[in-house]
């Protein structure tokens, strides 16, 4: 399977090692609009976001994968493109421990010495980064980010577009509203508004 990665900053070197733990993965290209021009170097392709059509007719088979770590702009491109959700596949690192019970969405990146357990929900372009613990039943809707080391304990829910930050915790059954950011190194005891940036210990609010 050939992959091209959207994003060519350092988000993407992390999925770059997620796809080459893949044997059966070939990446074949990178779209940044920081290219102008199209260009192939060492059999690599890349170009401009627009350049994405020109690869579908290229390569029979092919599949994308949005490596942004911004969650906007992830959303942003994916919405742009308009691709079939078929021209994505979910990145789970060969460390990752998952239950058999989890589902994970299209686009999603799993990255290394994470934990995601019995029937956690995980949604479309998802991040769920290095050594962060996702428990049971949790629910982690379509371009979160959870950040290296944080832990979710059980029955956790997270609206689109939600971030949280390296290291942060927080309690079973809290929920987390649409595009709301916990900071880094917050313990969550509380459920937090939409659109709104929480840190401390205990993690207390404001809007963005």
């Amino acid at each position: 399977m050939n992959i091209v990665i959207i994003g060519n900053g350092g988000h993407s070197k992390v999925v770059k090692d997620i796809i080459l733990s893949n044997k059966t993965l070939n990446i074949v290209g990178y779209l940044d609009d920081k290219f102008e021009d199209y260009l192939i170097k060492d059999e690599m392709f890349y170009g401009p976001i627009s350049a994405y059509k020109f690869l579908i007719d290229k390569f029979d088979e092919i599949k994308f994968i949005v490596a942004i770590g911004h969650n906007q702009t992830r959303k942003q491109i994916v919405e742009k493109i308009n691709l079939d959700e078929n021209f994505y596949m979910t990145h789970i690192h060969p460390t990752a421990i998952i239950s058999t019970s989890a589902m994970i969405g299209k686009g999603t990146v799993i990255m290394a010495n994470t934990v995601i357990n019995a029937e956690a929900v995980i949604g479309d372009h998802v991040i769920v980064n290095t050594g962060s613990i996702i428990e049971h039943d949790n629910r982690v809707n379509d371009f979160a980010h959870v950040s290296p080391n944080a832990t979710l304990a059980g029955c956790v829910q997270l609206g689109e577009g939600v971030h949280i930050g390296a290291g942060a915790t927080l309690i079973p059954n809290v929920k987390i509203g649409n595009w709301a950011i916990i900071g880094a190194g917050a313990t969550v005891i509380n459920s937090i508004t939409a659109n709104t940036t929480a840190v401390g210990i205990p993690a207390k609010s404001s809007i963005k």
